[in-house]
């Protein structure tokens, strides 16, 4: 595969990285539904995720960059999965409202099952050494952008929500801010 495809490639996926933690900082703000310490444990994955595809858009295709990728989408994977097993039994309930008839932890395990899929493919079938550069584009700097704006929002609405501390099993507001605020 040519390298300007793969880099190509690279930017869609930052670019779908980074829709997917803009859609659960999205609901998280419109609809109050606070993410739980496994939800942010399935974002810090994403972050992770992204980060190795960043790092190829901005330095060239590497090896190393899809293993970092690998190592998030397993953890985040591990994450979603734990809180898939949390709820599959008949009447505990779900974390959430559903979305497209899955919750998010349901399609967070879907998607780190495809980031692992697609990785695995890049890392067969892309290019071996990223022996050519690729100008780095308007979209690609755009994506890496995006990535960074939704990285640094879900980290402040992080602390926002737990502080320094753990985070609430079940999160109702944001811990930090109501210190702040003397409620």
């Amino acid at each position: 595969m040519p390298v300007r495809i793969a880099h190509l490639l690279n930017v869609l996926a930052l670019l779908a990285i980074s829709f997917v933690l803009l859609f659960a900082f999205y609901d998280q703000f419109a609809n109050g539904d606070l993410p739980c310490p496994l939800c942010l444990l399935q974002r810090a994955g994403f972050v992770i995720v992204g980060t190795g595809l960043a790092l190829n858009v901005l330095l060239g295709v590497d090896a190393r960059h899809y293993g970092l990728m690998l190592l998030g989408a397993v953890a985040g994977g591990a994450a979603a999965l734990r809180q898939v097993a949390l709820h599959v039994v008949p009447g505990t309930g779900g974390y959430g409202a559903p979305f497209l008839g899955m919750h998010f932890y349901s399609w967070a395990f879907v998607l780190f099952a495809v980031v692992v899929l697609g990785t695995g493919v890049m890392l067969v079938l892309g290019p071996s050494r990223a022996s050519e550069r690729v100008q780095r584009g308007g979209l690609g700097l755009l994506a890496v952008a995006l990535f960074a704006v939704m990285t640094l929002g879900n980290g402040v609405s992080t602390l926002a929500e737990c502080g320094v501390g753990l985070c609430p099993d079940n999160p109702t507001s944001y811990e930090a801010l109501d210190s702040l605020l003397g409620r």
